[in-house]
Parts: structure tokens; sequence; C-alpha cells
């Protein structure tokens, strides 16, 4: 799923889109109050069978992909009942809460990759050690790693991750007379993105009327800084965000696209970012592989055989799930054959033939097979191939317990302020390091 949309931002809407989605994403559940809702894995009452309750965020696609029935069809005696909270900011307090009062959690709980390194510090004694459970070399190691304690103990099985790429209107790139071979573009910024924007100050050049090269700054810092070394910790543990040689790399080059016309200055799953892919107001956006879905539902006709896909400057993360179960469940041994089952490689493989959810399960890769439409949309992009590609050599970050927040404060608070508000790049940096220290308890 999307992220985090992550799925992170993609999670938010999800995004976590999420996550599509990470994304994606919240419209796919009808919301209440709070922003959740309930919905029966399959059909029947259940009655006489043990129900399994699995929390999720956004879109994970396990519904949509037919897993719950197959599962029930599998073993008749279990009931599977998802609920949904489409809001990930809405979604994870309640966890905490109902963690610490060892009552009202669901029996699989699924955890955001923003999430997780908080769950794996100060919850994990609230979670079935499932690494005991699987083999758990199907998993990408650095995926696995996110989810373990330093001690060994795996709370959360990974669902999908999201492999950056760059997705592009071939079209738009024609008409401003750029390249628009996936593969020679690629080449064109490889290894840097800075190259990447500078193919932006190109593209202004000769754009088409009413369109710019990029959806926001935001969106070429996430994606930067999801491909380096460090981001806001280092290994031991410390908060190095204003040192971090990843974030300030990031920070410049999204500094770039912040105070020139190449972006379109739209926040991320907003309305006006969802019309800005239904009315083709730019020419690219950083793609995660639960983008695809989200930018195929958000633009729609208008945009099939239009869109292409090309590798991503560098190799980077943005966005994943875990699934895990909580030790006050009733019902641990049922849960756990569950969510073993819903991450192995062949059930992540079909809820990528579904929503292009890519599986943190390499064993899945070489099977993989989009859905025929979702290649046409794409102009028969090697979708499969570019994502599994970038899976196999994204960088193991250190992550922390407030990595989601202390990202969102750069994000939604220091670059907005310079790309929609005219604030300087210094101005922008010092409103988040504010945010920050409020969040940190500075």
């Amino acid at each position: 799923m999307r992220t985090s949309i992550g799925r992170s931002r993609r999670l938010v809407a999800f995004a976590a889109v999420a996550a599509l989605a990470t994304g994606l994403l919240a419209g796919c559940s009808k919301d209440s109050d709070d922003g959740s809702s309930n919905s029966d894995g399959g059909n029947g009452s259940g009655k006489g069978k043990t129900t399994l309750t699995i929390g999720t965020f956004g879109v994970f696609g396990y519904k949509q992909a037919g897993l719950y029935d197959e599962y029930m069809k599998l073993h008749p005696d279990i009931n599977i009942k998802e609920n949904v909270t489409t809001r990930t900011d809405v979604y994870w307090p309640k966890v905490l809460t109902r963690l610490q009062a060892g009552s009202g959690a669901d029996d699989i709980q699924a955890i955001e990759v923003g999430n997780v390194t908080e769950a794996v510090q100060t919850q994990a004694d609230k979670f079935v050690d499932l690494g005991k459970e699987v083999d758990k070399s199907q998993w990408l190691d650095w995926k696995l790693a996110q989810a373990t304690t330093k001690d060994g103990k795996t709370i959360g099985l990974g669902t999908d991750i999201g492999p950056m790429a760059i997705c592009y209107r071939k079209d738009l790139f024609k008409k401003a007379g750029l390249e628009t071979d996936r593969t020679k573009l690629a080449a064109q910024w490889k290894g840097d993105w800075a190259k990447y924007v500078d193919l932006g100050k190109q593209y202004m050049k000769k754009a088409p009327s009413g369109t710019k090269f990029v959806d926001s700054a935001a969106s070429v810092y996430n994606a930067a800084l999801g491909g380096a070394d460090e981001r806001n910790y280092d290994k031991d543990g410390n908060v190095v965000w204003d040192k971090s040689p990843g974030v300030k790399s990031s920070w410049d080059v999204a500094m770039t696209v912040a105070t020139s016309n190449m972006s379109a200055k739209l926040k991320q799953f907003d309305k006006p970012w969802d019309q800005g892919f239904a009315n083709g107001t730019f020419a690219t956006v950083a793609c995660p592989a639960w983008m695809i879905g989200y930018i195929e539902q958000k633009s729609g006709d208008s945009g099939k055989g239009k869109w292409d896909v090309a590798a991503a400057p560098t190799a980077a993360n943005w966005g994943g799930s875990f699934l895990g179960v909580p030790t006050a469940g009733k019902h641990q041994k049922e849960a756990i054959a569950l969510a073993k089952w819903l991450t192995a490689p062949e059930q992540q493989a079909k809820v990528f033939a579904k929503q292009a959810s890519f599986p943190s399960t390499p064993s899945a890769y070489a099977n993989l097979k989009p859905a025929a439409d979702t290649t046409a949309y794409f102009s028969g992009a090697p979708i499969t191939q570019i994502f599994s590609d970038s899976a196999k050599t994204i960088p193991s970050q250190p992550l922390g317990p407030k990595d989601k927040p202390i990202d969102t404060a750069i994000t939604d608070i220091g670059i907005l302020q310079v790309e929609q508000k005219g604030k300087s790049p210094a101005q922008g940096w010092d409103a988040a390091g504010k945010e920050i220290k409020d969040v940190l308890g500075q």
C-alpha cells in the first residue's frame, strides 16, 4: 500500500494512498467521524466461526484482490472483518491507545513505515514475535530490519514497499522538445536528483501552456531523501536531521524547485493535486510503486497512453507497511496464520496485479504481472523491471521514532513556506526547525 500513497504522504491520504498509496485511497470506504469504517472480508454473517479483525489504513488491496474471500474458502472456520481507518493521523494514535490499554486492538494491526520504529522501540512487548513463525529470508533485508528490535524480535511482517521511479507525460515532453524515450531519459538524470531538476529548467523554456515540470518541491524532497544513506537519525539512534547529508542534499534540490517556476506548487493528496493529474497540469511526478494506481485513478481516460515510467535518478524507497499481531489478541494462533498468508510472496504478487503495490518479498518479482490495462496506460513501460531493479538496491536507512513528524515538518512547513508563501530557503529551514523542536520536546 502507499504509505505509506505509505506510502508516507501517500499514506496520509493514502498515504497512506499511503497509501493509492500508499494510495489509493481514502475514497474506497465511507468515513465515519473518526475516519474509520468497518467491512466484512467476504460474504456471510460468520456465525459459528472465529472472526478475525484486521485493522488497516487506506487501501491495502487485500479485499480488492479477493484475498479475504480466498482465505475464508481455504479456512471455512474463519471469518475476516477489516476495520479501515482512512486517515493515518487518526489510525496510529488510536492503535497506541488500545495497545497501552491492553484491549480493543484488532487481531492484526497494520503498521505504516513512518510508525514502525516507534512501535519497535516502545511497543515491542505489545506484539507477537513473528520472526519465530516465518522464514525471514523471504523479505528484503532492509525491510525486515525496519520491524526488528535490537535483540532480534520481529514485530511485523512486511507488506508492500515503495521503490522509486519517475512517471512522466511523454506527450508534454514531446511538446517541450525533450527526449521521450524512457531509457534515454533515465540516462540523462542517472545518479543525481539535481540532473532531474536541471531537465526541469529545460522543460520550462518551451513548456506547453499551463503546465509545470513537477507537482511540488516536497515531492522531490521525499523522493531524494528516500535514496539517502542517512536521513533524520544516525545508526546509533541520535537525531541528526539538521546535520544529515541526506537531508541537506534533498533540501537543496527541493529549494531549487521551490524558488523556480518549474513547480505547480501543489500539496500532495489535496484535491487540487488530484485535479492536476486530470488536467495534465504537471509533466512529472516522483513515482513510488503505489503511485501507479493513484495516477491511473486520478488522471482517468485523459492520461491513458500519455504517461510513461522511467528509472529514478537513484534507488529509493517511499512508503510501505507491516502486519503485526498484538499479544492481547484473543485469537493469536489464527491471527498469526492469516498474517503469514497475507504477506507471503504469492499473495503480495496478487495485490500487485490488482493495484501495483510492490512486494517486499524478492521471490515474487520473477512472476509479477501488472494488469494489462495498467501496462497500456503507462505506454507499455516495463513497470515490474523498473521497480524491482530499484527495490534490490535501496539503501538501508536508520529510522527513528519521530521520523514521520520530522519529515512532515520539513515538507509541510519548511518547503511549503518557501514554495507557496515566498519565504526564503533560510526562513523555511528555520520554520521547520522550530516545529521539529516542538515534536522532539526540546
